[in-house]
């Protein structure tokens, strides 16, 4: 069986359908949102991309996920920064009912078996919450009090952008990376599992994904193809989540 993990949509429509095209080269069986679909410039395109993929698909909630629907239920939550409530708004706006009672029933975790790997647990930031902040230099001794007891050969996260493979304790964890978002150089992330692991990056045409990125009407639209075209540097993020990560 062959997984692919996909972290981090948010709303790049261009990035995600460079990916899935790879996911159906790759022969894959079965495909994991691993949370923040949304929100993003083009989060009802992305919808209903996942929505059509025809294969077995299993979406975790991430935690720009919640905070769309909590955006659309008229309360945008204390961690959204104030600039970006309108962008909120707006994502929430694209919503329909059924799409708020479809991404409300996503779980925060998944656990299966993957031949040739063992016990998988996929979460978007941690087993714990989808907030929580961790990287490839957080100190052992913060996680494995989260990490050992789950007794998985694999977990599988994402919520950093940032691609990485470590092993904490006896449990390896793998970050999949942003497909839409990343924190790395320009690109789609991603992760494909069984019978092992890999990490994968996508090349797309950033140029022509920003120009259709600002031929919306998403408030951040500007910000966000600057973001695809340019994406901040893996080492600035890694300084910048210094002071939000485990303490």
């Amino acid at each position: 069986m062959r997984v692919a993990c996909l972290f981090d949509v948010h709303g790049n429509l261009p990035a995600l359908e460079a990916v899935l095209a790879e996911v159906r080269d790759a022969g894959v069986h079965r495909i994991i949102i691993g949370g923040d679909l949304l929100p993003g410039p083009m989060p009802r395109e992305c919808l209903d991309a996942v929505m059509a993929l025809g294969m077995p698909t299993q979406c975790l909630i991430g935690n720009g996920d919640r905070e769309t629907l909590a955006a659309r239920r008229g309360a945008v939550g204390a961690m959204v920064p104030e600039f970006f409530h309108e962008a909120m708004h707006w994502n929430a706006a694209q919503l329909t009912a059924r799409d708020d009672q479809t991404i409300a029933a996503w779980p925060l975790t998944l656990r299966m078996n993957i031949p040739g790997i063992g016990d998988v647990l996929f979460c978007h930031a941690t087993p714990r919450n989808d907030t929580e902040i961790f990287t490839k230099v957080t100190a052992d001794a913060k996680l494995l009090p989260i990490f050992d007891p789950l007794s998985a050969e694999l977990v599988v996260c994402g919520h950093t952008h940032m691609q990485f493979d470590r092993m904490v304790g006896r449990t390896r964890i793998i970050n999949a990376g942003s497909v839409g978002m990343p924190f790395q150089e320009p690109g789609a992330y991603w992760a494909l599992l069984g019978p092992g692991v890999e990490l994968r990056r996508a090349g797309y045409d950033v140029t022509r994904a920003a120009a259709r990125v600002r031929a919306t009407a998403y408030p951040q639209a500007d910000a966000c193809a600057a973001g695809i075209l340019s994406p901040p540097s893996e080492q600035a993020m890694l300084e910048q989540f210094k002071a939000a990560e485990l303490k």
